[in-house]
């Protein structure tokens, strides 16, 4: 009894005190992997301390000659004596045993990678972050080395075909800094038209990547690139014009404002009951602040009018409410479009403005209200039903 009560204690302690775990049950090898690596952890030991290191991983390797981990870690403690081609057959022996052993594996991504053997490379980046997802923040950082070369970006491009699980992560983590933008776009040009073209998601990484990179043509022709057969027919200066219910939830397309005092929604025309599709925008007699609707929008420099189809049912707004077309960085608003109070049907609305020149590649379209503050003085009432909204260059 007093044996096995020593090795349950050693058991619940092998993980904070490994070497208390140790002294009650010597050969909890989980114990001592855990006193060894945080030895070799420890910065301050002296590289003379290996050797003993090592006959205590060979000596306990002679009771556990299946774990895969006491290879590796004998692998390791050879590898940092510079003795490499011993610690790689190690870190083999390792993997032959465990093929996600987490160790060899990542000591084998780094052999294949100064190898030049990329597909290999990529193959074990694979295994690894399939078994250990939490693992790719350190694999992230060496994904563009990889992608330089077309043997390794091929490698990437099939393994995230194959339904990789770390697919996102990767299209997400590129999105973030210019150079692996251009991988980014490049891998989803390169997934249309597959088995496994890009999703919703990932194309809203990485177009609202290139916005925050200011790659705003790139993000357009993205945008457009990525459209099926039955979302092209809605395109246009502002797309889904009539305010289809079909949302990508992609930059280009309509986004909906997360706004307590009011409701939105989109009725198709074909659906609509007397003739009253498109957007609805209901009040709810509190204060509206912001914004309910936005799109980007890319309008060559020119002249051009933007017209409004609508209809109100007891229309009552204290404070304007309007679509503002401004330019996306400092050159600010370019149009402002009011739309009236009351009651009325299918009234034509329309205004001309023009873009310059120069600083406003690049827009924003948005419908929202002059109130600065919540304040409950300036409640909105009233039903707006936009029934299309369309931008028309004009001839110069």
């Amino acid at each position: 009894m007093l044996v096995a009560s020593s090795i349950g204690l050693s058991r619940f302690l092998e993980t904070e005190t490994p070497a208390v775990s140790l002294a009650l049950d010597p050969l909890n090898v989980d114990a001592l992997i855990g006193e060894i690596t945080a030895d070799l952890n420890d910065t301050s030991n002296a590289p003379d301390l290996f050797d003993a290191l090592l006959d205590k991983a060979e000596s306990a390797l002679r009771f556990d000659l299946a774990d895969a981990r006491l290879y590796s870690l004998i692998g390791e403690i050879k590898y940092r004596q510079g003795k490499k081609d011993q610690a790689y057959e190690f870190f083999d022996q390792a993997r032959k045993l465990s093929k996600t052993e987490i160790h060899a594996l990542q000591r084998s991504i780094g052999r294949s990678i100064e190898t030049g053997d990329l597909s290999k490379a990529v193959g074990e980046i694979d295994i690894l972050l399939r078994r250990w997802p939490d693992q790719f923040p350190a694999i992230a950082e060496g994904l563009p080395t990889i992608l330089l070369n077309p043997d390794g970006y091929q490698a990437v491009l099939a393994a995230i075909r194959g339904a990789a699980p770390w697919r996102a992560n990767l299209l997400v983590t590129l999105a973030k800094t210019p150079e692996g933008l251009d991988f980014a776009n490049r891998l989803l040009l390169d997934l249309t038209g597959t088995s496994a073209p890009p999703n919703r998601s990932e194309l809203s990484y990485v177009i609202n990547g290139n916005i925050r990179q200011k790659e705003y043509e790139q993000a357009y022709r993205l945008f457009l690139f990525s459209l099926s057969d039955q979302e092209r027919k809605l395109g246009g200066y502002i797309f889904n014009s009539t305010f289809e219910p079909v949302s990508s939830g992609k930059p280009f397309d309509w986004q909906v404002g997360d706004q307590s005092g009011l409701e939105v929604t989109f009725v198709s025309s074909q659906d609509a009951v007397e003739g009253e599709g498109g957007a609805t925008v209901r009040f709810l007699n509190t204060p509206v602040k912001n914004t309910a609707l936005q799109q980007y929008i890319e309008l060559p420099p020119g002249s051009y009018k933007i017209s409004l189809a609508a209809s109100a049912r007891n229309l009552k707004l204290p404070k304007e409410l309007f679509w503002s077309i401004r330019c996306v960085g400092p050159a600010g608003e370019t149009a402002r479009f009011n739309i009236p109070e009351g009651t009325y049907n299918r009234q034509a609305l329309s205004q001309d403005f023009s873009v310059g020149p120069a600083g406003c590649p690049m827009q924003l379209l948005k419908l929202e209200t002059a109130a600065i503050a919540e304040s409950w003085r300036f409640r909105y009432v009233g039903t707006l039903i936009m029934h299309k909204l369309s931008i028309e260059r004009l001839s110069s």
